[in-house]
């Protein structure tokens, strides 16, 4: 039978060293950097689920690449490696299948990155697949077989979640991970300028909730009581029955992380059950002090009110990791200075802080790229998240650089991890006596 290898490279990526050495001494941000790099690749799996029993398939996650992890897939003896990769570690993708493609092994390359820059993709792939994987997934496996692979794959619509395969978690194996991912919605309903989710995963759609509870009959297989990340850009953001979808979280009796927006809180619906049915923590995008980004719509909303909201989802026993992105148009060395206050004297029990990234295909890169001020001389490997990409205003690329060294070392020092430590189990502890 022939055999299809799966190769996604997981983890975060760092392309300065100053930021890499920082993030390596900061607890915060190396815990976080850890708890991704566990996390299975959905999409992927999720392939390997509709792949024919005709076929056999293995699954090899990488947080880097070299020579080992090629000769570990080509022992598979593979017909096909499929590989996925985001925006900072499409270099790395690109490496690996020149590896493969050296010892006349078909690579195919999917993901967000080579969704938007497919021509790029397909110089260094025998096929790259634009948009969901599970339209087009069948096809490219029969033109393996009929040797007669296309060079681009392009499904002719949105792929229909009802119809979503359950993923094979069996091909972890022995990697069996501590932190399971589950999605029950794809893409976004808003449209904010930064932000590749909200329409390069096509339009807003939920899944049913019959293939939801399928799915975590499945991973509770291999895990009592799991701690799940939903592979969610903003959950209870759509219109379904969101007491069922509680409901059905709450009984598979898993504890959960995942994104929203702040208006949760404002939303005694899923207030009042949220802690019940498992959630833990919410991750809301605070986003930036100084600058309104387009696209947000009804995510939009004044400071104190989003405090105010953060504030009531804490009352209810589930911690808020608020998001903030440095380096919007008008940042200055006042506003990091205020943006360190505000989030010192907050009362967020955790943060996430990344600088303005413009990926590709997002409204933000291509209003950059128009005005010229992309780095010429920073490539993929930069587009990280904690890597300045592009001339900021008014400050020098080196002075947002230092600034936002300074917010990270300010809010990540020990004393404020071991502080919001404290308060998010505070925050579990009175949900759990309550």
């Amino acid at each position: 039978m022939p055999h299809v290898a799966f190769v996604p490279l997981t983890g975060l990526r760092v392309g300065t060293d100053e930021v890499r050495e920082l993030g390596m001494t900061l607890p915060g941000l190396k815990t976080r950097v850890g708890a991704l790099t566990e996390l299975p690749a959905l999409g992927l799996l999720t392939l390997a689920g509709m792949t024919p029993e005709t076929w056999t398939s293995s699954y090899h996650p990488a947080a880097d690449w070299d020579e080992s992890l090629v000769e570990e897939v080509f022992e598979t003896e593979p017909a096909l490696v499929a590989i996925s990769a985001l925006t900072a570690s499409i270099d790395e993708a690109y490496r690996i299948s020149a590896a493969f493609r050296a010892r006349k092994t078909a690579v195919v390359i999917g993901g967000l990155h080579a969704t938007v820059c497919a021509e790029e993709a397909a110089q260094h792939a025998d096929a790259v697949v634009v948009g969901d994987g599970e339209s087009v997934w069948h096809d490219v496996l029969a033109d393996i077989e009929r040797k007669s692979l296309r060079r681009i794959y392009r499904g002719t619509g949105p792929f229909d979640l009802a119809q979503a395969p359950l993923p094979r978690f069996d091909l972890l194996g022995e990697r069996a991970p501590a932190r399971w991912t589950l999605q029950t919605e794809r893409g976004c309903p808003f449209a904010c300028d930064f932000c590749g989710a909200s329409r390069l995963l096509g339009p807003f759609r939920e899944k049913p909730i019959e293939r939801i509870r399928a799915e975590l009959v499945e991973i509770n297989r291999y895990s009592q009581r799991p701690w799940l990340e939903l592979a969610d850009d903003n959950t209870f953001a759509g219109g379904r029955d969101v007491d069922e979808l509680l409901t059905t979280l709450g009984d598979s009796g898993a504890r959960y992380f995942t994104e929203v927006d702040w208006r949760i809180g404002e939303r005694p619906d899923v207030l009042q059950r949220l802690a019940e049915s498992g959630c833990v923590q919410v991750l809301i995008g605070v986003e930036s002090l100084e600058f309104r980004y387009p696209g947000m719509g009804a995510k939009q909303g004044q400071t104190e009110r989003m405090m105010d909201a953060i504030r009531a989802i804490q009352e209810a026993g589930v911690v808020v990791n608020g998001c903030f992105i440095v380096g919007a148009d008008g940042e200055t060395d006042a506003s990091l200075d205020h943006l360190t206050r505000f989030i010192l004297e907050s009362p967020l029990a955790e943060v996430q802080i990344t600088l303005q990234t413009p990926f590709p295909g997002t409204g933000l890169f291509e209003r950059l790229k128009h005005r010229g001020r992309l780095l010429a001389d920073r490539g993929w490997s930069h587009y990280t998240l904690f890597d300045v990409t592009y001339h900021p205003k008014p400050l020098t690329v080196e002075q947002l650089e230092s600034g936002f060294r300074r917010v990270l070392a300010s809010v990540f020092a020990k004393p404020e991890v071991e502080r919001r430590s404290a308060l998010r189990k505070d925050i579990w502890r009175r949900h759990s006596t309550s």
